[in-house]
Formats: C-alpha cells, structure tokens, sequence
C-alpha cells in the first residue's frame, strides 16, 4: 500500500508574530535573497495574502509573484509587507551575528 503525504507547509504553523519574527529573523541569516522571498511569502500566506494586499495596496497576485523563490520584490513591497505582518526589519553587527 503507497503512502499518500502532502507537501509541508511552514505556514500552517506560523501563527504567531513571535514565530514569524523567529522564522524570518532564520531566512535572514541565510543571506540567500531567494530563500527571504520566499520566507516573505510563506509568511504573507500565513497571515493571509488577501488581507496583505490590502493593507499594502498591491494586487494579490502581485505579491504572490514577487514573494517566490523566483521573486525579486521591491524593497518598499518588504518594507509594506513586513509592516502588514506586524514585523520590522533591524541590523546588528556582523560579529553580533
């Protein structure tokens, strides 16, 4: 008998801004500008891409694009998104790191 599984989903487990801080504070330590877009998006799609869209302005399916691994958002897109997920950005030294 085959095993029937489905493709894991990190956003399903995102709930909240404490995972998503911890979850996008990871994408950026890989300093891999695919892997934060799409971390952008997993989050988006955790907090729901409709309600982004509106609180940035910026069409669904729009976001949807950018916030791919093949995306290259913008940085006011992150800046926006971010702000719609309740997160912000900051830097620390390297060496901090």
């Amino acid at each position: 008998m085959k095993m029937k599984t489905r493709p894991f989903d990190p956003a399903q487990y995102l709930d909240d801004e404490t995972a998503m801080a911890a979850y996008l504070s990871e994408a950026l330590e890989t300093n891999d500008p695919a892997f934060i877009a799409d971390a952008l998006g997993v989050l988006s799609r955790a907090h729901g891409m409709t309600e982004i869209a509106r609180q940035t302005g910026l069409g669904r399916e729009s976001l949807y694009k950018a916030l791919s691994p093949e995306g290259n958002p913008e940085l006011q897109t992150v800046l926006k998104v971010l702000k719609a997920l309740g997160l912000k950005l900051s830097a620390q030294t390297a060496a901090a790191a």
